[in-house]
């Protein structure tokens, strides 16, 4: 089955637009359609040396492009942008194209959204306030609870917390978050990717999972009595387990996700083991949505030195998602 995936392009001055053309330079088993202003693509492939053709979208044909082509549904730029300089006029188009691609999810037209990185700073002094991909999902789905997830091959990642400060991470592990958050991803590992007796090896919070309570006592009196009502609703946890000990081959082995509690607690360790070959991956989210793991490389943007390993790790996550999820409508 082929499958039609929205790529939003990202910050036009960063690397989202190279890597959309570098793209395009091979076939693709699906119909992938670039959200973005053509003009942009055109002056990327341009100052690249790359041949382009682009195909304008207007929903009813579903073949996919040919090497050296792309589908793209126009969004036009409100100025035209300068190689590597962040530009806040651009800052709604940039959303703009976000917002597109999550109703085309919504309504049909897409069969999942993967997205090129985006500047959050340049975004915010454009006078909105920003602070992911991940949260602009959650509100423009009006999803209660959503859970950001990293995915290597051999190793996926979700997260408790994201982008809190570290000194705010152990109020936010409250027993309503930590149920909502393990329900969505055991959720999302059986409908994506045909887990339906998926394993999580949850981290502890404190070093050493808080040695029996002489090192913190939050899996003492938060984590574990949570895990243990999950367990009796039929989810595979482990116990709080030690983060130094828990991401070793001996104990990744017996299970088949990691759930972290704070962001540099359980990404650390899959950027060294994926970078540049990972996804991030948003759970419990009406659609399906997948990302690079990297940031918009304004240094990088037009010299041809830009890595698309992390986008089209993306897209496969994309594709395997797509694929699990009708699998699993049909069963």
């Amino acid at each position: 089955m082929s499958y039609r995936l929205a790529l939003t392009v990202g910050e036009p001055a960063g690397i989202g637009p190279d890597l959309t053309v570098t793209l395009a330079q091979q076939r693709h088993n699906h119909q992938i359609i670039a959200i973005c202003d053509p003009d942009l693509l055109r002056r990327r492939a341009a100052a690249l040396n790359l041949p382009l053709t682009i195909k304008l979208f207007e929903g009813t044909d579903h073949t996919p492009a040919k090497a050296g082509e792309i589908w793209v549904n126009p969004i036009k730029l409100a100025q035209p942008e300068q190689i590597g300089v962040l530009n806040p006029a651009n800052g709604q188009y940039v959303l703009d194209t976000l917002s597109h691609a999550a109703q085309g999810c919504l309504d049909g037209l897409y069969d999942a959204m993967v997205t090129a990185p985006v500047h959050k700073g340049v975004i915010n002094e454009a006078g909105v306030a920003f602070t992911g991909h991940t949260e602009f999902l959650e509100e423009y789905t009006h999803t209660e609870r959503v859970v950001m997830m990293l995915a290597t091959k051999g190793l996926m990642v979700a997260l408790v917390t994201t982008h809190l400060p570290l000194k705010d991470v152990p109020d936010a592990i409250t027993p309503e978050r930590l149920t909502q958050v393990i329900n969505v991803l055991d959720t999302d590992l059986k409908r994506y990717f045909a887990l339906p007796n998926a394993n999580i090896l949850v981290c502890g919070l404190n070093p050493h999972a808080g040695e029996g309570g002489h090192m913190g006592s939050e899996e003492i009196n938060v984590i574990e009595p949570t895990l243990a009502k999950l367990r009796e609703q039929g989810i595979g946890l482990s116990a709080p387990l030690p983060a130094d000990t828990l991401f070793t081959d001996k104990v990744l082995k017996t299970g088949d996700a990691v759930l972290a509690m704070y962001h540099d607690q359980g990404l650390p360790v899959l950027k060294y083991k994926g970078f540049g070959q990972a996804a991030n991956i948003t759970l419990g989210l009406p659609i399906i949505r997948t990302s690079v793991d990297h940031g918009t490389a304004l240094d990088l943007a037009g010299t041809g030195k830009a890595d698309s390993g992390s986008l089209h790790t993306a897209i496969a996550y994309a594709e395997l998602m797509a694929a699990s999820r009708a699998a699993h409508k049909g069963n």
